[in-house]
């Protein structure tokens, strides 16, 4: 099929707050906070569950502290203060000083936050670690979007997230400025090297047969096959793909390959994708370029809570 310009939106998106389902957030949340109180995970749970050192400042003790970052960074997910906040009882509140996607200097207070001191004590490692996860892939993403320079080429995100935190951990690619590939694999027929295998589709003729029977299959989803030689490329485009992702192809081989889609079907660069690559991939414009690096490899940003 020819490539269509309005297929854009189906083919990548930035996965919005509004999105994200807030009993599951909850769920999520209270897990955490049931890990550091009462051992959850453990065959044997502790016979007192708690905090008995925040205990010992009892119930009546109020503070005040502010979440400040060490070092330049992205922010993503303050969305969930209010959430972690209801997980340990309501008694404690937000009040935002920055915004998701916003990149901000170190020593930025990014929230103010208030309520018993034992609270805030149960909670801080907690609401820190979701804060810390989600700024470090933004601020991560952030760095690739900046290597592609003035490209056009789209920076996409990959399935290689915590497991868990997958909706999160696209959420915060999107407020560093890249796009979210695939959500899971129901949102598209992606057919790999290992399909193929699988399915005995080496040669041309049975690949151009795989694809159209993916394409018959599921006329409702984007089809995207993986291609790691420049000869399979044309079959693929025969039989319709609307995206084909080149697969650990040398520069050299990129720059002979894109022409050979630009029109046909979007392309998709991967394998061998980081900071140093991505400059020279960029300048060839691809329509897009996927890296898993931006979530599996991503550093937590240093976040601290300072107490007034």
């Amino acid at each position: 099929m020819p490539r269509d310009p309005g297929q854009t939106e189906r083919l990548v998106r930035r996965l919005r707050w509004e999105e994200l389902d807030a009993a599951w957030l909850r769920a999520f949340i209270e897990l955490a906070r049931s890990e550091d109180l009462a051992g959850a995970g453990l065959l044997r749970r502790p016979l007192r569950p708690g905090d008995p050192s925040a205990d010992l400042l009892g119930g009546t003790v109020r503070a005040r502290a502010r979440i400040v970052t060490r070092r330049p960074a992205v922010i993503a997910g303050l969305g969930l203060l209010e959430i972690v906040f209801a997980a340990y009882g309501h008694r404690c509140h937000a009040k935002p000083l920055a915004y998701d996607g916003q990149f901000v200097p170190a020593d930025t207070a990014v929230a103010e936050v208030e309520g018993p001191a034992a609270d805030l004590l149960s909670a801080e490692r907690i609401l820190l670690n979701f804060l810390q996860r989600l700024c470090g892939v933004a601020t991560r993403t952030r760095e690739h979007v900046l290597a592609l320079g003035s490209s056009p080429t789209k920076l996409l995100d990959t399935r290689k997230t915590t497991p868990g935190f997958r909706m999160l951990e696209k959420y915060a690619v999107g407020q560093g400025g890249g796009f979210n590939h695939r959500l899971g694999l129901f949102d598209r027929i992606m057919v790999k090297d290992n399909h193929l295998a699988a399915g005995a589709a080496g040669a041309a003729k049975r690949l151009t047969a795989f694809v159209e029977r993916a394409r018959a299959s599921r006329p409702d989803l984007i089809v995207e096959v993986e291609v790691d030689r420049l000869d399979q490329i044309k079959p693929v485009v025969t039989a319709g793909a609307d995206i084909v992702l080149l697969d650990n192809f040398s520069i050299a081989d990129l720059r002979e390959a894109i022409p050979m889609l630009r029109g046909k079907a979007w392309s998709e660069v991967s394998g061998g994708v980081g900071l140093e690559t991505l400059p020279a991939i960029g300048t060839l414009s691809p329509d897009f370029v996927s890296c898993g690096g931006i979530t599996h490899s991503a550093p937590w940003c240093d976040l601290g809570m300072d107490w007034s």
